[in-house]
């Protein structure tokens, strides 16, 4: 991938990271366990709110009418069927703190991976009444009508987890989630020391069409060409984020390219297949080959445990208190920045054990 990111580069505002409630974690798909509970050692930490000088947003300067969120109904569109932990886990966490902070409707609906689905599920909370909207957003782009419509009826909408490429306090309210480049510079850095900085890596890809994917992989290839200049480059090929997808890829890549000794996965579903296919072919995942990705599910912080992935970057999915807090703050009346970027964690072998429990 090789689009440029859409990312504020000025006026970076530091401020003291805020640890926040963490509403219940969801079950892993492969274990009946579940983190559930509130799980202070996961919760959300703010790293830095960041945005132009002068651009934060505030309710006058959006034109948004201000509402009481307690007695309001509210509208979360998810884009993704959740049959993977980030998304299990990011739904149930908007669900819990929404139950927990009173709202008066909560209203959910789930995209299905279809964009001209998620524009539709929105103008219909929109045409249900909904006052304020939480995003999680398909791609980067193509949500401008729906944008448009909330846009129409004055209707804030605040983006989490992938960014869109719109503009701040006009078509959105302000994004909430990771640095994606810096999640694959701090990949490429554990893989490199897996590898002592020699091999060939294939890199699993992200879904086409949005921010993680292009900045999870600029980062990645940035670091490694900066830092590891004997590590070869191998495939780069999409497994859209999901285990079997990246299960199917990497049967094909062990057939194409046996000599690749190294697994960069976009995700922990894509790095969870890859690993089948890996042990089906005769080889072992974490010593054959290495294997680091990024989400922070529990499934691959328990490989770790077992030796067959090396690294994992997190990627926090417990948006729920952090959302309904800048809506809160948005709607009293404070100053809300384009960007707010959230610090994730890094799993390995030196701490996978003792913070498996803190894993989604």
């Amino acid at each position: 991938m090789t689009l440029s990111p859409r990312r504020a580069t000025t006026g970076l505002v530091a401020f003291t990271a805020v640890t926040l409630a963490l509403a219940g974690c969801a079950k892993s798909e492969k274990s009946n366990n579940s983190s559930g509970g509130s799980n202070s050692a996961g919760a959300q930490q703010v790293q830095s709110p960041s945005g132009a000088s002068g651009s934060s947003c505030t309710l006058q300067k959006y034109g948004a009418t201000k509402i009481d969120l307690k007695s309001a109904i509210v509208g979360f569109s998810q884009s993704e069927k959740e049959a993977n932990p980030f998304r299990i886990a990011e739904t149930q966490s908007i669900k819990d703190e929404a139950a927990k902070i009173g709202v008066k409707k909560l209203l959910t609906t789930n995209a299905q991976s279809q964009l001209p689905k998620q524009i539709s599920d929105i103008q219909d909370m929109l045409n249900q009444g909904a006052q304020f909207l939480i995003v999680a957003p398909l791609n980067s782009d193509g949500l401008e009508p729906a944008l448009a419509a909330a846009k129409a009826k004055h209707v804030p909408v605040l983006t989490i987890d992938r960014k869109i490429n719109a503009t701040s306090c006009s078509d959105y309210l302000s994004f909430l989630g990771s640095n994606f480049v810096e999640q694959g510079h701090r990949a490429a850095k554990a893989l490199i020391k897996a590898t002592g900085g020699k091999g060939k890596v294939a890199i699993l890809l992200g879904s086409s069409g949005n921010n993680v994917t292009t900045d999870r992989t600029k980062g990645f290839l940035d670091e490694l060409r900066a830092s590891a200049p004997d590590i070869k480059l191998g495939p780069q090929q999409t497994g859209d984020f999901a285990r079997d997808k990246g299960q199917q890829v990497m049967e094909q890549l062990i057939q194409s390219q046996p000599d690749i000794t190294a697994v960069y996965a976009e995700n922990d579903e894509m790095a969870l297949g890859a690993i089948v296919a890996l042990k089906s072919a005769g080889k072992k995942p974490g010593k054959d080959v290495k294997v680091v990705s990024i989400d922070g599910t529990r499934n691959a912080v328990e490989a770790i445990i077992r030796g067959e992935i090396n690294a994992v970057i997190e990627s926090n999915p417990r948006f729920g208190p952090l959302a309904f807090k800048t809506a809160m703050d948005f709607e009293n009346g404070d100053p809300i920045p384009d960007n707010v970027i959230i610090s994730d964690r890094a799993y390995d072998e030196s701490n996978a054990k003792e913070s498996v429990d803190s894993a989604y």
